[in-house]
């Protein structure tokens, strides 16, 4: 059975999920060959490869995303894309 992992992770970056950092995300998610689903509420999540799906979260800052990994390499995405938010996606803010 694959792996599973459930966690909320909090926007921190001053600009919130615009669309650079989106981009950013996805292509992070992208490297993965597990599904990785995020969302707002954890009973609506989108993908989290697709930008257009991130920008439509409209997460400011502050902003608690839920995130679902499933997979194979869901624990190295996870740590992958948890370390690029609490780099705040590599912006000086």
């Amino acid at each position: 059975m694959s792996p599973m992992i459930y966690v909320e992770l909090t926007i921190i970056n001053k600009l919130g999920l615009h669309a650079r950092a989106a981009a950013k995300l996805a292509s992070t998610a992208g490297k993965y060959g597990c599904t990785i689903k995020t969302g707002r509420k954890p009973d609506k999540l989108v993908d989290a490869k697709s930008v257009m799906s991130l920008m439509l979260l409209a997460a400011s800052q502050g902003t608690t995303l839920y995130f679902h990994f499933e997979g194979n390499d869901a624990k190295r995405a996870h740590q992958d894309i948890e370390q690029l938010i609490e780099n705040r996606f590599d912006e000086e803010q």
